[in-house]
């Protein structure tokens, strides 16, 4: 666990795999939910193995506290943290890697300091902030209906959580859990089971609504970008995502089969080389 200043002060947290990484560059990786615990990215598939991997802990998350002028945790917002970050670890630009509500964050911080990015990893964004295209997600339900599980979670979706405390929350959560995923086996069972929500941080997060021409400045970040789909995702859809890919002039998009919303989870190897490939210029 280490520690640096983020942009008010605050004393912010992220954790660091594989610090000397063979000597090659590190990927900051951001949690989704948003405000899941960050244990839940694991060491992505092996990621962290063979490479530095720093996790922050995002405002009101795991060890980062929750500040007083809530705005400042937003998705944002916290692109300024992410600046802080880099200048603490000393890189001259960032390699982002998002995950699901984390994407929102790297677009932010994409879109506001440009000439820091390096490169950026979005894998399975919420993308109808930014894109008109329709979501398949409807039609993406429909071909599992049948499955007891699945039916139950998305039974438990459409009713939303009975309370907002993280209790209660996090109980209704792992109700729905079977939804973000292409099967529920043993693995997506204990997966699911390492996830855990801030309720407090997940409102702060959307609490300052990005500027309305955000997907035009996405089309001036002319770093590398890959945004990578589960073909079977019915929280992110497919076809909102591949249009995502659209808004950056240099970016490649990838659909990977037998997989839903965690695809370092469900599909490892497919994920490892479709992210290996994009990731080996650095």
């Amino acid at each position: 666990m280490t520690t640096y200043f983020g942009s008010d002060g605050a004393t912010l947290h992220y954790d660091e795999l594989n610090p000397a990484g063979g000597g090659r560059t590190p990927v900051v990786a951001l949690a989704g939910g948003a405000a899941l615990h960050p244990r839940y990215l694991g060491d992505l598939a092996g990621l962290g193995e063979v490479r530095p991997l720093i996790v922050p802990h995002l405002r009101g998350v795991g060890r980062s506290p929750l500040p007083e002028f809530v705005p400042t945790a937003s998705y944002w917002r916290q692109a300024e943290d992410l600046e802080q970050l880099r200048a603490h670890l000393g890189l001259d630009r960032l390699l982002l890697l998002g995950h699901s509500a984390g994407t929102r964050l790297a677009i932010s911080y994409a879109a506001r300091f440009p000439d820091r990015l390096a490169g950026l990893v979005l894998i399975t964004p919420p993308a109808g902030y930014l894109v008109d295209e329709p979501s398949d997600t409807p039609a993406l339900i429909d071909a599992r209906r049948g499955d007891p599980a699945f039916d139950a979670a998305v039974a438990a979706w459409s009713a939303g959580p009975g309370s907002t405390d993280d209790a209660a929350f996090n109980a209704w959560y792992r109700q729905a859990a079977p939804l973000a995923y292409a099967a529920w086996g043993e693995r997506e069972q204990a997966h699911a089971a390492t996830a855990w929500y801030s309720y407090a941080a997940n409102r702060a997060y959307f609490s300052v609504d990005p500027p309305a021409d955000l997907a035009e400045l996405l089309g001036k970040v002319t770093a590398p970008v890959l945004v990578v789909a589960g073909a079977q995702d019915c929280s992110a859809g497919l076809a909102p995502v591949r249009a995502l890919s659209g808004l950056f002039p240099s970016a490649e998009f990838a659909a990977i089969d037998r997989c839903g919303h965690h695809p370092w989870v469900e599909q490892p190897a497919a994920f490892r080389a479709t992210v290996d490939r994009f990731l080996r210029r650095w």
